[in-house]
């Protein structure tokens, strides 16, 4: 297998743009709509059907999530544990609280900031396990202080999640946890069914059925964002890098999924054909080959840029998920960046710190979304009402021009309202 080496952005576009993906719109819209037509029974036979999994009953005892906490390795609770103290602590720090503020004459403005009522949180259970994107979804939802928090994940072979998601799950004092999966997990928590209830938005990673299901059930819930494959761009002018550290970076993230990309953006000919040389040499010796080798045959690639202005100008238009800066001024480059999900500085801050351990949330924007969107944090399982209270002064004050706006827009009964209380004033 040979890694691509491409001396621009163009060149690299062109090759992605091969690529068709697979079109799976209409199999989730007629799952979805069994859903709501069918509840219980619908997820029993997609359960069936995509899981090979016979279930008669959903909903996970919270007798096998404790036995599942207590399952735990030492280590790997210890693990777990401190994790979720650092995401907690940096999660904490993004609460933001309601304000109102009172003017001389009696007028109220201000803004009242309230946690959804209830999220429903997908964990996938397919190439991979994922207890971090547990500690990712739930703790920021804990912070905000949602009151219910109802947890889906696909079933194994026993008809429960993957131990380590239950596991992870009792770690954080939930049990409102459901073994179930794919689209269908999203149309039940999105219409709600005898047993799953419905929730008011939707968070989680997911394969293309999820996140088709996520595109096809917003508005009826809101939902994170519209997720895809994984992947993270390496920016590097620095030839004094072990090419180990580069290549080593790149599988971390191609191993997610065979449609993931890993892009190292380089001034250097010479350490882009030595990365892709160790790539080639060591990749069939490495767990997760056959997603690996999917990966860098199509989408993961090297580009080669004349200079570093370069390699920032192609790393705002990608606008990766992940962004590794390893740059001789990383410090003076970080301001430059306008468009990444996360920014990684330096030799020892490997995307997987992260992922895993740093605090900062690893759900981030795909597809090149960073452009607009940003990490799931604590604001995304809270809303904010607006609050006004005019005094009897200040709309006496601002009557006139309300009321012109109003007739501007050819709504007078919006500027009614405002003449009547000029009219007929109220005393309280």
């Amino acid at each position: 297998m040979k890694v691509n080496i491409f001396q621009s952005l163009e060149e690299y576009q062109a090759v992605l743009a091969e690529y068709d993906s697979q079109d799976v719109y209409a199999t989730v819209k007629e799952i979805l709509a069994e859903i709501q037509r069918n509840g219980d029974e619908a997820l029993r036979k997609y359960t069936t059907q995509f899981d090979k999994v016979t279930l008669t009953h959903f909903k996970v005892p919270e007798s096998v999530i404790i036995e599942s906490v207590e399952a735990l390795p030492a280590r790997l609770r210890e693990v777990l544990e401190e994790a979720t103290s650092n995401i907690r602590k940096f999660h904490e720090k993004q609460i933001r609280q309601s304000e109102l503020s009172f003017e001389n004459d009696g007028t109220l403005l201000g803004w009242k900031v309230t946690p959804i009522d209830h999220v429903g949180i997908y964990i996938p259970g397919g190439r991979a396990v994922y207890p971090s994107s547990v500690l990712m979804n739930v703790i920021p939802a804990q912070v905000a202080g949602v009151p219910r928090i109802t947890i889906v994940s696909p079933p194994q072979e026993n008809g429960f999640p993957h131990p380590l998601v239950m596991a992870t799950v009792g770690l954080l004092k939930e049990t409102d946890l459901y073994a179930i999966g794919g689209a269908q997990s999203i149309g039940a928590m999105a219409y709600g069914t005898e047993t799953i209830p419905a929730v008011n938005k939707i968070t989680g990673p997911g394969n293309a059925f999820v996140t088709e299901a996520k595109k096809q059930v917003y508005g009826k819930v809101g939902i994170d964002s519209i997720a895809g494959p994984s992947d993270i761009l390496i920016l590097c002018d620095r030839e004094d890098l072990p090419i180990e550290y580069l290549a080593r970076d790149m599988l971390s993230q191609a191993e997610h999924d065979p449609q993931a990309k890993a892009i190292l953006v380089t001034t250097s000919q010479t350490q882009a054909n030595q990365v892709a040389q160790w790539i080639e040499n060591n990749l069939s010796q490495l767990p997760r080959t056959e997603i690996l080798q999917a990966s860098f045959a199509r989408f993961s690639a090297i580009l080669v840029v004349p200079t570093l202005e370069k390699g920032i100008e192609i790393t705002n238009d990608i606008a990766p998920e992940h962004l590794e800066l390893l740059t001789k001024k990383e410090m003076e480059d970080l301001h430059q960046i306008r468009n990444a999900g996360a920014i990684f500085l330096g030799p020892y801050t490997p995307e997987p710190v992260g992922d895993y351990f740093a605090g900062p949330n690893h759900t981030l924007p795909t597809f090149g979304c960073a452009k607009f969107s940003s990490a799931l944090g604590v604001h995304d399982f809270m809303k904010t009402s607006s609050v006004i209270r005019y005094s009897k002064q200040r709309l006496e004050k601002n009557a006139q021009a309300i009321i012109d706006f109003a007739k501007s827009e050819e709504l007078f009964a919006h500027a009614s309202s405002i003449q009547v209380r000029l009219e007929t004033p109220f005393h309280e």
